[in-house]
């Protein structure tokens, strides 16, 4: 759950590095206590805020802003916490909330924001990660220990050595996805995060 806590990490790479390391090691390790193996970290993106309404450069821009988070006490408390207003809501209907303003805007990756054709109603999106998470690529225990340990070896070095094409698609598909989303006429804003960082 630590990983997935907002503003934990400073940018993608800085994910990347910490769990290919140390942590990384730690924190696969402790899938063994739930029956499961963990093999590799993938990526997910950076979930970033976009709206209907402005650019945002700073955090105080968002003061008083209805936007759609998943029904999850970190995303509700964090959005609150920004000044905003946290709306719980389905993903299948943010579309139409969007484009009705029931709520100002919402929060999610490159990709996601493409493919559900929120850039077509939402045209402000505010580079601020707040939410850097890694996806976790596991094993059930009773499978892994049906494996010889030559076996065992195989998928775990199989497992680290997907990750690096997992993440030359997934950054292929990050460029593609805020490449068409910025000719559509999206306004890309940059704040400065590192005092949520901190």
């Amino acid at each position: 759950a630590v990983p997935s806590l907002p503003y934990m990490f400073r940018s993608v790479e800085h994910m990347r590095h910490v769990m290919d390391g140390p942590i990384g090691d730690q924190i696969l390790k402790a899938f063994e206590a739930h029956d499961l193996v963990g093999l590799a970290f993938y990526d997910s993106g950076a979930r970033s805020f976009y709206n209907t309404k402005k650019d945002i450069t700073s955090m105080a821009d968002m003061k008083g802003m209805k936007f759609r988070v998943i029904q999850s006490d970190v995303f509700v408390d964090m959005v609150n916490a920004l000044g905003a207003n946290a709306t719980p809501m389905a993903y299948g209907e943010v579309y139409s909330a969007l484009q009705t303003g029931v709520i100002d805007g919402a929060e999610n990756n490159w990709p996601s924001f493409e493919s559900a054709k929120h850039y077509e109603v939402a045209k402000h999106y505010t580079m601020d990660q707040h939410q850097i998470v890694p996806e976790v690529l596991v094993m059930s225990k009773a499978s892994w220990e049906k494996l010889s340990p030559e076996d065992q070896a195989i998928v775990r070095q199989a497992a680290k050595d997907s990750v690096v094409k997992m993440r030359e698609l997934w950054d292929a598909q990050e460029k593609k996805s805020r490449d068409i989303v910025e000719k559509a006429g999206v306004k890309v804003s940059e704040i400065d995060k590192q005092p949520l960082i901190d």
